[in-house]
């Protein structure tokens, strides 16, 4: 059985003073939800302030991105052992990255393989564009990114990572995948892929998120389907709406 997995991705918003004032607001909401896992993912500057306010409340906390090198003349990065200070958990290959910083799959498995060396949780993201989506290439996009996001990792590194699928085209748009496409795209394309590349015990043990304006109407939607087992939550993680979705993944 699969753990829910329910996590924020705060983006480039919140100081830190505002950061604090939201996890005041949700944390009396989730932190008694144990059966699923929840974690914020805020700027790296609230990172360190939110790491003493979450300190044994259950409630995870992972960093947005990080640098695949140790240390390093690398202006403006984070290494691992940096986020690992602070955090269990960070968001890899989301698609504001490969979009606006020039991240490829090659990065994404550089990345997602120091976060595994340094214990962390990676959360790496696939999803195609519009373009793709309406060229009817989803399945080709999708397989390529797990194939080379993975690559050359053994099983026991694959059973440690949560891929989130997040369609390009639904993230921020208001617009969103019905939850039968999405759980096609995460059965057939990712948790298939992730079976042939890894095992069959691997596959289906692997937690698979749907993100792309989630929302507190639409999330139960999504996880009454059998291969969604969570969000990667945009928009709706600095509402009250975030504390609805995380019961949500409960029930």
């Amino acid at each position: 059985m699969r753990k829910p997995f329910v996590a924020g991705n705060w983006k480039m918003n919140k100081t830190v003073e505002q950061a604090k004032a939201l996890v005041a607001e949700i944390l009396p909401g989730i932190q008694s939800i144990d059966s699923v896992e929840r974690v914020f993912c805020p700027p790296a500057t609230s990172l360190p302030t939110l790491s003493e306010l979450l300190k044994d409340s259950g409630v995870g906390l992972g960093a947005q991105n990080m640098h695949w090198e140790a240390s390093g003349a690398y202006t403006g990065e984070l290494s691992a052992g940096m986020v690992k200070e602070f955090c269990q958990y960070v968001i890899l290959g989301h698609s504001e990255r490969r979009a606006y910083f020039a991240e490829t799959d090659g990065t994404v498995n550089k990345k997602t393989k120091a976060a595994l060396a340094a214990g962390l949780t990676p959360i790496v993201c696939v999803g195609e564009t519009l373009d793709e989506n309406k060229a009817n290439l989803t399945a080709e996009v999708i397989k390529r990114q797990i194939h080379q996001g993975l690559a050359e990792m053994s099983p026991e590194q694959a059973s440690k990572i949560v891929v989130a699928y997040e369609p390009v085209w639904a993230i921020g748009t208001g617009l969103a995948a019905t939850a039968p496409e999405a759980n096609t795209v995460i059965k057939s394309y990712i948790r298939d892929t992730m079976k042939e590349m890894f095992g069959a015990g691997v596959a289906e043990g692997v937690r698979i998120l749907y993100g792309g304006s989630v929302t507190a109407a639409n999330a139960a939607e999504f996880f009454s389907q059998p291969d969604i087992d969570g969000a990667l939550v945009g928009g709706a993680c600095s509402k009250p709406d975030f504390i609805q979705i995380v019961k949500a993944a409960a029930a």
